[in-house]
């Protein structure tokens, strides 16, 4: 049987744990929680998703009545949790999250949903079994990004989180509100970690709510910082990794755990600053 994403997590964990012991240190790092319930485990997915809007809504990645985050649920696996439709990021509550099935239908929630929304994550969900979170929104930099049809160099050490794990999207075939629109970008997705959809922006998934919405975060900015370097070198090339350091560094920075790590102290962050996403 061939290793799955949470192998690979734990693995990253475990190495990771190793050095940090190996060198005097004697407290390990944190791992990703396992839950006594589906019921536990849901309320957890759904406060992370929650919580991530009021990120994406404080870094800008809001664009009127654009863009969405989802959860699946641990229990009926074949739905998901999404953002209410017409609900801006910075209002999304556990309370007013939408629970999804694959037919567009809302099954537990007072909001419509956002069509394109369905279409995109509801083919991402069901063609990934092994991803439970996928983040795409209009945010900037990786909209001006993916207009250049190219997937990011390795120019950072940030950068190499997405060496040989993502793909390009070359064909935009209008807003996304036809399922069949889902299901190629789900099928140009394949089995990376993200994609950049030309002419549109950027899509994340993970195991998990943190890593999926972290990985947006860090593609975005990688979109950006690769931008800036662009107009700085005024069209010369770029300086970029080396593929045996991209690949090192990309086993530290691109695993499945330290996706989930990184977004942690931003989840702190934002739970102390406006816990009433909770509600």
């Amino acid at each position: 049987m061939g290793e799955t994403m949470n192998d690979h997590a734990e693995l990253s964990a475990i190495q990771l744990n190793q050095h940090l012991l190996s060198n005097g240190e004697s407290r390990p790092l944190p791992t990703i929680p396992t839950f006594a319930t589906l019921e536990e485990e849901r309320l957890h997915r759904k406060q992370r998703l929650a919580g991530a809007f009021r990120l994406f809504s404080r870094f800008g990645f809001d664009e009127g009545v654009a863009g969405h985050i989802t959860a699946r649920d641990p229990e009926f696996t074949d739905t998901f949790w999404v953002n209410p439709f017409g609900v801006h990021f910075s209002q999304i509550k556990v309370s007013n999250l939408l629970r999804v099935d694959h037919h567009g239908s809302v099954v537990e929630g007072d909001y419509p949903v956002n069509c394109a929304a369905f279409a995109i994550h509801s083919a991402v969900h069901t063609m990934r079994p092994d991803v439970n979170a996928a983040a795409h929104t209009h945010s900037p930099y990786g909209r001006a990004w993916s207009t250049l049809g190219r997937t990011l160099d390795c120019i950072t050490q940030d950068a190499c989180a997405f060496y040989n794990d993502h793909a390009v999207y070359d064909d935009f075939g209008g807003v996304a509100v036809d399922v069949d629109e889902g299901v190629r970008i789900a099928r140009a997705l394949g089995d990376n970690k993200a994609a950049i959809l030309q002419n549109h922006g950027i899509l994340t998934a993970g195991q998990t709510v943190d890593a999926a919405a972290w990985w947006y975060i860090c593609m975005e900015r990688s979109c950006q910082v690769q931008l800036l370097a662009e107009a700085a070198s005024h069209g010369k090339p770029l300086k970029t990794i080396a593929p045996a350091s991209a690949q090192q560094s990309y086993d530290i920075v691109g695993s499945p755990y330290a996706g989930w790590f990184q977004f942690q102290p931003l989840y702190a962050r934002i739970l102390k600053e406006q816990p009433d996403f909770l509600d």
